[in-house]
């Protein structure tokens, strides 16, 4: 059985693709594939990186990508510096560290966005109540109602005129 890096080049070659075709497609750079495809994975960092760029680079060749991640997971358990898969995350240590990894969860686009509809739908309430509780302390708010008596005999047609003042000499 050839080896993932084989299993690569031959197909590239197979559909007479170049190295830098192949990096204009997948976004990968040169050396890269260079490296994918004579199998010398000591340049990556990390495994995951060799995943990655295995995984796209078959499927961009239409190879069977499952059998591709198997061989590839298996060579790479055969080399000294990807043997043991290091841990996906450290472990917690407090209630800041929780606490920290919850807000790098959220979608701070989203989250301001219903923070400031939120305050606007505060600020809108708040200030209708205040203007109903000015308006029922108006300056009329502490009058009883009353019933008008007039205090001259008026035959309804005119209301009566305030009594004179007296004139100056």
């Amino acid at each position: 059985m050839s080896t993932v890096a084989e299993q690569l080049r031959d197909a590239r070659q197979a559909q007479t693709l170049t190295v830098y075709q192949v990096a204009e497609v997948t976004k990968i750079r040169t050396d890269h594939i260079r490296a994918l495809e004579d199998g010398n994975f000591d340049i990556f960092s990390a495994p995951v990186y060799i995943r990655g760029f295995v995984r796209t680079y078959a499927t961009l060749l239409k190879l069977d990508v499952p059998q591709v991640m198997a061989a590839l997971d298996e060579e790479l358990r055969r080399t000294e510096k990807f043997r043991d898969a290091p841990a996906l995350s450290p472990p917690l240590h407090g209630p800041l560290d929780f606490l920290m990894l919850q807000l790098s969860k959220l979608n701070w686009r989203k989250g301001l966005m219903a923070l400031g509809v939120g305050l606007f739908l505060v600020a809108a309430v708040s200030g209708f109540f205040v203007w109903r509780r000015h308006e029922a302390a108006g300056s009329l708010a502490d009058l009883k109602p009353a019933v008008y008596e007039p205090t001259q005999e008026v035959s309804g047609d005119l209301l009566p005129l305030p009594p004179a003042a007296p004139r100056k000499p």
